[in-house]
């Protein structure tokens, strides 16, 4: 059909031209949303106006601003442009968080990058080294269970919770690939090996909220190793390098997970670990 035709459009060249789908055409006849002009009654073949894309074109844009259909509907009813500047403000909102979350993810992405790129690089297994540890923010969950009194499958039932927790607190799941265990430095000074409390880390521009703390920038001790099993036997040469080396400690335990490996052995986590005790001469 030639531009300029006064024939009315099959439903199958309306859908054409507008890129929509015959069946979307369909449904928009059957919820009363837009009617064709004309229907043959001996075929049921719907026919359209042109000028009827302006309609479709309308109803595109709403759809594009998070509009349901019925809504949509209600609104070519009333004509009220005050819903429509009302729904702007509120898409608006919601592509800034939306931006928000982006902007965590593509963070977190980097930050497993990071830790993947440090596996490949760390000391051997074992070896021990001060490193200054620049301040880091976490999100922090206490299960309330000591983690050291109880076997790997405790300790999964744990990173439940902390999961269930970070869905709750709406932070991007990506930052559950680098997790943590702390030791207050009340149980360390008292020769309690007891942790109850573990994290993920943020980013340093995550907004404050409740379970959210810094870990301070400090000189730390630490060492690498592979699996959850052998945590207490390189806590302990921490320990004794500190002893040795007359050194103090002045913060917390903490043991971070740097990096999960894709490798898993009798379904079990394949974790390389780093424990870090921060100390002063």
């Amino acid at each position: 059909m030639e531009v300029g035709e006064l024939e009315p459009l099959s439903i199958g060249e309306m859908a054409e031209l507008n890129h929509v789908s015959v069946q979307t055409l369909r449904h928009y006849d059957k919820i009363d949303l837009l009617k064709p002009i004309y229907v043959n009654e001996e075929t049921n073949y719907r026919y359209y106006d042109i000028k009827q894309s302006a309609v479709l074109d309308m109803i595109q844009y709403m759809k594009s601003l998070g509009m349901p259909l019925m809504q949509i509907k209600d609104q070519f009813e009333k004509e009220d442009i005050n819903t429509i500047l009302n729904i702007l403000k509120k898409q608006s909102m919601n592509i800034d968080k939306e931006i928000q979350l982006l902007h965590h993810m593509k963070n977190g992405v980097e930050a497993c990058i990071n830790n993947y790129n440090r596996y490949l690089k760390v000391p051997e297994e074992g070896y021990i080294e001060v490193e200054f540890i620049p301040e880091r923010k976490i999100f922090c969950y206490d299960g309330k269970i000591n983690i050291y009194d109880h076997e790997l499958e405790t300790y999964e039932y744990i990173l439940r919770e902390l999961k269930k927790q970070v869905i709750l607190q709406h932070l991007p799941m990506v930052y559950f690939c680098n997790v943590g265990s702390i030791m207050r430095k009340e149980n360390l000074d008292a020769g309690n090996f007891i942790s109850s409390e573990i994290f993920v880390f943020l980013d340093k521009d995550f907004k404050e909220q409740e379970g959210i703390e810094i870990i301070p920038a400090h000189n730390y001790i630490c060492i690498y190793f592979h699996s959850f099993w052998k945590e207490k036997e390189y806590a302990q040469k921490l320990f004794n390098y500190i002893n040795e080396k007359g050194y103090e400690i002045a913060g917390d335990y903490i043991c971070e997970v740097v990096a999960e490996l894709p490798v898993l052995h009798n379904n079990e986590r394949n974790m390389f670990i780093k424990l870090q005790i921060p100390i002063k001469s």
